[in-house]
C-alpha cells in the first residue's frame, strides 16, 4: 500500500493558497492506519525508548498506538490549560502571534528516553516546544516522530541536532 496515497489533500484551507494535508483519511483505512502505525512500532521496538510523547491533537492518534504496542507509557503536550495537574509550559510562534502547549510536571522521570510523535510538522514550532519541556524535565529526546514531513516549510531546520524521522513528505505539491 502507497501511504502517500491515503492522505487527502484539501486546497485553500485553512486559508487560500494552503494544501492540507489531511490524515483522517489515512487513519480511516485500516490497513493504512494499521502500516503507518507497525512502521513506527518496527523503528522503534529494538530501542530502548522509556516514554512517548504526544503532541496535541493528531499526534495523540498515532503516540498512543506506539506507546501502547511498546508497552511504555504515553505523556501528552496539551494545549494551555487543558491539563489538571500542575504543569510546565513552553511558547512558540505562529505566523501570527505565538501559542503554548504544557505537560504535566511529572510526565518525565530524569534520564528517560522519549520520542516525540506527532502527525506532521510544517515551520517546527509545535515541536520545538515539546522538546523544550521534555528536557526541562530533564528527559533525552532520542528522536522526533512524524507521519507527514512539509520540507518546503523548513521545519526540520528549526529542530538542528534531533534526529527526525518521517513516514511521507510532500514537497511543494
Amino acid at each position: 500500500m502507497n501511504l502517500k496515497e491515503s492522505v487527502r489533500t484539501v486546497p485553500n484551507w485553512p486559508i487560500k493558497g494552503v494544501m492540507f494535508r489531511d490524515i483522517t483519511t489515512l487513519t480511516q483505512n485500516p490497513q493504512a492506519f494499521r502500516e503507518a502505525c507497525d512502521l513506527l512500532y518496527e523503528r522503534y521496538k529494538d530501542q530502548k525508548i522509556d516514554k512517548i510523547v504526544g503532541i496535541d491533537a493528531r499526534g495523540f492518534i498515532f503516540g498512543s498506538v506506539l506507546a501502547y504496542k511498546l508497552n511504555i507509557g504515553f505523556v501528552p503536550v496539551r494545549k494551555k490549560g487543558k491539563l489538571p495537574y500542575k504543569t510546565i509550559s513552553a511558547t512558540y510562534a505562529l505566523e501570527y502571534g505565538e501559542d503554548t502547549v504544557e505537560m504535566h510536571v511529572d510526565a518525565i522521570k530524569e534520564g528517560e528516553r522519549v520520542v516525540i510523535v506527532d502527525d506532521l510538522i510544517a515551520t517546527g514550532g509545535t515541536m520545538q516546544a515539546a522538546i523544550k519541556l521534555t528536557e526541562m524535565l530533564k528527559g533525552e529526546v532520542v528522536e522526533c516522530a512524524l507521519i507527514i514531513d512539509l520540507p518546503d516549510l523548513k521545519g526540520k531546520e528549526k529542530i538542528p541536532g534531533y534526529k527526525v524521522f518521517s513516514l511521507m513528505e510532500f514537497e511543494g505539491e
